[in-house]
């Protein structure tokens, strides 16, 4: 497996990702699927506003999880920190990809000099938790009942992870 940027001819195996993750899990709350053309869009803004996109490939270049991460809020005094996410293949999942993934994320963020990532994440995904603990992150909040899919609501846990010691911006 290697990490690279994504590219373009990426994005139809990235909306294949995603909407299985619609169609399927609680990862993503929102209800409808994308094309190869949305995910081309999406990519574009965040590779234009200095963000990565990054994904996973096998040894024949096949697209096994993607990443990225961007603005948690959009305040000037939020700048220091991102908030990620972090998708694998259905078929792939358990095989320490989200782990590599993650990996490559924190590095590229502690590069852009940020000093908090966020994760938000179902709190009923604890595959998704107990990688965000085991790489570092700390739970700072729960909200119960904020979400809604599947015909039940969905509670949200919020983890973060300190990027960098500096005593001040």
């Amino acid at each position: 497996m290697m990490v690279r940027d994504a590219v373009p001819g990426d994005a139809g195996a990235i909306a294949g990702i995603y909407n299985d993750a619609v169609e399927s899990t609680t990862a993503i709350w929102n209800e409808v699927t994308v094309d190869a053309a949305n995910r081309v869009a999406w990519m574009a803004a965040r590779q234009d506003a200095g963000f990565p996109v990054i994904v996973a490939v096998d040894a024949q270049d096949r697209v096994l999880g993607y990443a990225s991460f961007g603005d948690w809020r959009a305040f000037d005094g939020y700048r220091g920190t991102v908030e990620h996410s972090v998708y694998v293949r259905g078929d792939c999942r358990g095989g320490g990809i989200g782990r590599v993934l993650m990996e490559a994320l924190i590095a590229r963020a502690r590069a852009m000099g940020k000093h908090v990532m966020v994760g938000a994440i179902e709190a009923g995904n604890a595959g998704s938790v107990g990688l965000h603990l085991r790489l570092g992150f700390t739970e700072t909040g729960r909200m119960p009942e904020v979400g809604q899919k599947f015909g039940r609501w969905l509670d949200l846990v919020f983890l973060q992870l300190r990027l960098d010691d500096r005593p001040a911006p």
